[in-house]
């Protein structure tokens, strides 16, 4: 490849991460008081170009004073898209194996919301994201982007809401998605005693490595699923403890966690324990 060559493709690649760059922050900024700000800069950007292009000598010298606080002022306009720039790019899956995972600050506000709907008898589905993306289930249902929170959750599983049906996707500390709807298990060893929603939680949880929470409507009862098999009747300490338990187990022994549940008992701890409750089958 001859010098020339070489850097043509180096300017090709320049142009594109700036294209890339600008465009990123337009979508932060679009819909935001910094939206016209974000428009403002690139005007004087542009002014700046053509001042050089036509040898503007006055308007050249204002352009190049400012060069000397452009830096300040775009850190100090943008602080808060920037924030939240570096935020995402940091939860992206190729970066979140090095930074420590914030899911289990949010244990205990899933665990009170989950005891709340128990006492209310309040039917919930709660899935709680993990390695493999849940996509596809949460383009379902709609979209919420809210922090986790106790109250929250007990709000939208209440009888009054359009969104109390389907079930709720989680994402680190936050509410993707409510109203969601997931695939029903197919597993025949199931007892038909067992009820929709938690044949959806334990169809989740046989196709992807996500845990979901179950509120029985009947009897309050909780349950989890995890890799095809549910718990019953799990009390406040005892659904704490299974949460902690699911989200320590690390992403190279999902194969060896999923290998041995099976062995000890798989989907069939979910049929038995569906026949010993068998009042939940309307939860």
């Amino acid at each position: 490849m001859t010098p020339v060559h070489s850097l043509w493709i180096l300017d090709v690649i320049d142009i594109f991460l700036v294209a890339a760059l600008f465009y990123r922050l337009l979508i932060l900024v679009k819909g935001t008081r910094s939206a016209q700000m974000y428009v403002g800069l690139l005007v004087i950007v542009l002014v700046g170009l053509i001042a050089r292009e036509f040898d503007l000598i006055a308007v050249k010298w204002i352009v190049e004073s400012l060069k000397t606080v452009w830096l300040i002022a775009f850190v100090i306009l943008f602080q808060p898209e920037l924030r939240h720039a570096l935020a995402q790019f940091g939860r992206t899956r190729y970066f979140r194996s090095f930074v420590r995972s914030d899911s289990f600050g949010v244990l205990g506000e899933i665990v009170r919301g989950a005891e709340s709907l128990a006492e209310r008898r309040q039917g919930a589905l709660i899935v709680i994201e993990r390695n493999v993306g849940l996509r596809n289930f949460i383009e379902t249902g709609t979209r919420i982007d809210a922090k986790v929170s106790a109250e929250l959750l007990v709000t939208l599983f209440s009888p009054g809401s359009p969104l109390h049906d389907g079930a709720i996707m989680l994402r680190e500390d936050s509410i993707v998605a409510a109203g969601c709807i997931l695939p029903l298990s197919s597993n025949p060893r199931i007892s038909a005693a067992l009820g929709t929603r938690h044949r959806a939680a334990l169809g989740l949880s046989e196709e992807t490595d996500a845990a979901v929470i179950v509120v029985s409507e009947q009897t309050g009862a909780i349950s989890v699923c995890y890799r095809g098999t549910m718990k019953h009747r799990l009390n406040e300490g005892e659904l704490r403890s299974e949460l902690s338990r699911i989200f320590r187990i690390r992403p190279e022994d999902e194969l060896a966690a999923g290998e041995e549940g099976a062995a000890e008992g798989g989907p069939s701890e979910a049929a038995e324990g569906s026949e010993r409750d068998g009042e939940e089958a309307a939860g």
